[in-house]
Formats: C-alpha cells, structure tokens, sequence
C-alpha cells in the first residue's frame, strides 16, 4: 500500500528535480520591461493605467490575439462546463479520495458519481469545442483531461475488482480457513451431516475430548490428521458443490436471458492471479495520493487556455510561477493537514511519535516533517544554482543573475543545515563533550542531570521557515518594472514572511510546552501558517508576467488579486476541514460495523 501522504511530498520533490532543467525561473521577468511578451502587448511611453508612471506602464499598441474569455458566442456551455468541472473536482472527488482512504463500502458509489459529473462537463466542453473556433492550439488541457477521465475510469474498475479480490491474496495462504468460514445455508450443511455422520461425528468428539482430556495428545493428533488427508479433497469438492447450487439457484429464481452481475465479477476476480491484484491495489493507491494534484494541474491549465496566456516564450515564465507556487500551495495544504492531525502515525501531527507496535515498523522509520522540508530545499538549491543563468545563456551575467544564484545558494546552504540538525548521529557527535564522564555517571551528584530534556523528543528546526522567511523578505522588495507587479510581488512575499513568523510562534510554544501525547496538540498558530502559505502561493502563480499585463490591460490594481486570493483561500481551509472530517466520519463508521460494542473516542 502507498503510505497516504507521503507521495504527495515526494511527487513535489520529484517534480523540482525533473522539471528545473526546462523551468527555471525567468530572470528576465523581473528585470526586463515584458520585451519577450506577446507581440500584440507593447511597452509605451504613455501612460494607459490610472496612477502610473509613464516609464512602468503597459498599453496595447495592436489588438490582442482573441481568448475563449473574450469570446462572446456560447458563453453559457463554458460556464457550464467551468460550473460542472469544479463540482465535480473540487466537491465530489476529494470526499470519494477520503471515502476510498477510509476503506469505505460508500467510496465506489461516490467515485461513480464524480466520473458521471465529469463526464457530463466534458460532453459540455466537446459541444462547446465544436460550436466555437480553436483560439488555443495544442494546449494542454484538453489533452490532459481526457488522460484523467481514463484514470479516474481505471481506479473505478480496479475498486470493483477489488470488492470481489479483497483478503484473497492473504486467505489463500490458509484454504482451511477459508473453507471453514465459508457461509453455508442449514440446508446444505444437514445435507452434508447425512452423507458424512461419521466425520460430523468424529469431529464433535475431538472438540469434546480436547477439553476433557479423554483422549491422548499423539492420537488425537493422528486421528485429525487422518481426517484431513481423508476428507480433504471431499470437502472441497462438497464445498465447491454448495458454491454452484447456490449460484444456480439465485440464477434460476432469475427471468431468463438475465445475467447475474455479481456472480460474472466474482468469476472474473477468480481469472485474475494474485501479482496482478498486488499491482491492481499499487495502482489504486498511487490514484488516490496523485488525483487531487492532477485536478489541480487540471484547474491551472483550463484557466491559462480559457485566458490564452503563456503563449511562446512566456510559458517559461508562466510554468515557472504556476510550478513553484503550486508548490507552496500545496505546502499549506499539508500544514493545514498536519494541524488536523494527518501523519499523526509519522509524529507529523505536532505530537509524540507512537512507538513501533503502535505503528509499522516502515512508519516509525519515516523521517520527520521537518528533515522532509529541509530536504525539497536543499533539492532546489542544489539543482536550480546550476540553472539561474540558462534562460540568458551566452548572454554576460547581470546583477540579477547573481542575485537568483544567491537565492539557490541559500536554499542549498539553509536545507543542508536543516537536515543536520534532524540527524540524531550528528546531535550525539555534539555531545561527544560529556562522553568521557558517561561511564561513571553513577559517581556524580546531581543524576538526574543526566535525564535528556524534553526538547529531545520533539524536532524544532527553525531552518525551513527561516528560508521562507528571507524569501518572503528577498521577493518583498524585488525590483519589477511595472507597479502592478511590484505590488504583487510584495503580497506574496510579505505573506511568506507571514508563515515564518507564525511558525515562529509555533516552536516557542512547542519549546516552553513540548507534546506529550500521541494525539495531535493543534497549535493555533500553524492556522495562520497554512492560511499564509496557501494565499501567497496563490498569488506567487498570478504574478506572472502575462497575468500582470492582463491586469494592467483591464485596470485592475493589485489589490484586486489579493482580496479575491484571501477570499478563496479561506474557503479552501473550510473545505478541507470538512472533506478530512468526512474521513474521520468513515473510518469511525467502519470502526462501529467492525466492533459494535466497541466505543470510540470523542
């Protein structure tokens, strides 16, 4: 099984590695004046933006190339198709993620409800499609929705199967086991007492004889033994009979022509050999953690074709920020979870570890949120520092090349620090000091100065949100030509700094009242780092230059994206507190089938 959660990281991790060589960020961006935009946007001498100099403002000088968004005909199937699409990937899939997480019987009926909304949106768009001319090429979304549609459809079959494979892999190591908890109506089994009273007979007497001890330990032994290499194959073949006379009987209370559904799946599940339901279940897994992050690539790509931004050179810039943005959105995603209790299993939950026994012994091997972060820093730092000059290649370095590579320098430098401080060899080499008197502790007053303080147990590494907090920093005053971007720039950064300061908070609280529990303490503050992360991670994607010129164009000022950011952001929090406390709701659910008269926590 894919441990739940931890992908998600790896698949940020992996997509920092794959993807600096093609997106690194477009120094020019911020230090040319939008020379490499589309051709249909110029720079002008005179000022078009309300309140802006003449030197930093953008005007259309030649109409710009049409847009599905300037496109008057059909207007309402896109906005059904836009309306369709985000219920069914922003409401209906993440409660069938969770359902499907929590193992529950309700996940296949609401996964069949997505794919039924999404399949619908997408008959939407083909109309629109058809009806409208192709004012973006080769774009990605169309493509790329078609792929998710068929995943989303694959997981929906592999769920079924699985429904009627689910323990076969595990049974099938024990047959008797299986065959002695096979469900068999009184009917048959009392047909099977009068073919065999013997072994019915001979059975209840040695469950008899083994409470009284009538009979020897050897002979009772040798007379099961007996039993079963004589009764074996008959009891098999019996049972398989039983198997096919209800079978046929349920089939022949049936009108005819009618073919039972649920006996040709649980046929089809007995062709299909055990390695492949292990891939089957890999595979279901692997589309619960990755389908959220697909519909959000989903959602990106479907407002940059509905826009018909990031056209020629500028989709460099425009993946650049859509990417690393994405990136702290969905860092603050994972705050926002880590405060709810998620990873609690990894001690990610800012609470105690739980020991191995509580947890697998793979689990309690997991290294801690904190090495994790450090560690995606130290991978951007040290794939990036070698690529803040290719946009420029062949080009003399400037000032700002110098400044990016600093950047990536600092990130190599702060994430490697943040990792040797989770290294638990490298604190007791620290400690090496005192090693000579560890042997005759004993012999000095004062022994329960020797106790390790309670910091110990709980990581506070201040090394990732000190990056973030000089980034924020670093971006907050980082020279734009155009107002518009500079204020944009400063939102972002300025939240950045935002979840530095309230991570802060979280480890001086944490310091003075370190956690003692296997539940998750929820500090108050990491609320404002999640909600900080999640907003400037936004914005850091809508400061892109093609977004900025479309602002300007349309005279809207910076403020515009930042209240319609805090609004959504806010909403987005909400939401994925419901959707994870419809998991809680599930697994409790599960539990209370499981174990009736067993209670649960509050």
């Amino acid at each position: 099984m894919v441990p739940k959660g931890i992908p998600v990281l790896f698949a940020a991790i992996s997509l920092l590695a794959t993807t600096n060589s093609v997106f690194a960020h477009d120094h020019n961006d911020h230090g040319a004046a939008y020379k490499d935009m589309d051709p249909s946007v110029t720079a002008s001498a005179s000022p078009t933006v309300p309140g802006m100099p003449s030197s930093t403002s953008l005007t259309s000088s030649a109409p710009v190339s049409p847009t599905y968004f300037t496109h008057s005909g059909f207007s309402g199937l896109v906005l059904a198709h836009i309306g369709l699409m985000t219920a069914a990937w922003f409401f209906v899939l993440p409660i069938s993620v969770m359902l499907s997480v929590a193992r529950s019987r309700l996940a296949l009926a609401m996964q069949s409800s997505f794919f039924a909304l999404n399949a619908f949106g997408l008959l939407v768009g083909m109309i629109y499609n058809n009806r409208t001319p192709d004012l973006y090429e080769n774009n990605l979304h169309h493509r790329l929705g078609w792929a998710a549609t068929w995943i989303v459809l694959a997981q929906i079959v592999v769920g079924l199967l699985r429904s009627y494979t689910r323990g076969r892999v595990s049974a099938d190591a024990n047959g008797e086991e299986r065959v002695s908890f096979m469900a068999v109506s009184t009917h048959h089994m009392t047909g099977y007492q009068q073919m065999h009273p013997d072994s019915v007979a001979s059975m209840h007497r040695y469950s008899h004889d083994s409470g009284h001890g009538t009979e020897s330990g050897s002979s009772r032994c040798d007379s099961l033994a007996g039993l079963h290499e004589e009764k074996d194959e008959e009891t098999h073949r019996f049972s398989h009979q039983l198997r096919n006379d209800q079978a046929e009987g349920m089939e022949s209370r049936k009108p005819l022509g009618f073919v039972n559904p649920d006996r040709f799946l649980s046929r089809v599940s007995q062709l299909v050999p055990d390695q492949l339901i292990r891939i089957f279940n890999f595979f279901y897994d692997a589309v619960d953690v990755l389908i959220l992050i697909i519909g959000f690539v989903l959602t990106l790509t479907g407002f940059i074709t509905y826009a018909g931004i990031f056209k020629g050179s500028n989709i460099f810039n425009g993946l650049a920020h859509s990417i690393k943005g994405g990136i702290f959105f969905w860092y603050g995603l994972l705050t926002l979870g880590r405060w709810m209790g998620c990873f609690a299993e990894y001690g990610w939950a800012w609470n105690v570890r739980p020991p191995v026994g509580m947890v697998s012994a793979r689990k309690a091997k997991v290294p801690s949120a904190e090495f994790v972060e450090s560690f995606v820093i130290f991978l951007y730092g040290s794939t990036n520092v070698f690529l803040e000059h290719l946009s420029a290649w062949g080009d003399a370095w400037t000032a700002q090349d110098l400044e990016h590579v600093s950047i990536t320098i600092m990130f190599f430098g702060g994430g490697l620090c943040g990792m040797l401080v989770e290294s638990r060899k490298i604190r007791e080499l620290l400690n090496a000091s005192l090693a000579r008197f560890d042997a005759s502790r004993d012999q000095y007053p004062f022994k329960e100065g020797w106790t390790p303080p309670r910091t110990y147990s709980f990581s506070m590494n201040p090394f990732p949100g000190l990056i973030i907090f000089l980034l924020g920093l670093m971006m907050s005053s980082h020279h734009q030509h155009s107002k518009v971007s500079t204020m944009v720039h400063k939102q972002w950064g300025t939240l950045f700094v935002g979840f530095a300061l309230a991570r802060a908070v979280t480890y001086i609280l944490t310091y003075l009242s370190p956690p003692s529990s296997y539940l998750p303490s929820r500090p108050p503050s990491e609320i404002v780092s999640a909600f900080c992360l999640i907003s400037g991670g936004l914005i850091f994607i809508a400061s892109n230059k093609d977004t900025v010129a479309a602002m300007e164009r349309h005279d809207l000022n910076a403020m515009f994206v930042f209240t319609v950011t805090m609004g959504w952001t806010a909403f987005v929090m909400a939401w994925q507190i419901v959707v994870l406390a419809v998991k809680g709701w599930a697994v409790r659910r599960r539990q209370s089938a499981s174990h009736p008269a067993r209670g649960t926590l509050a």
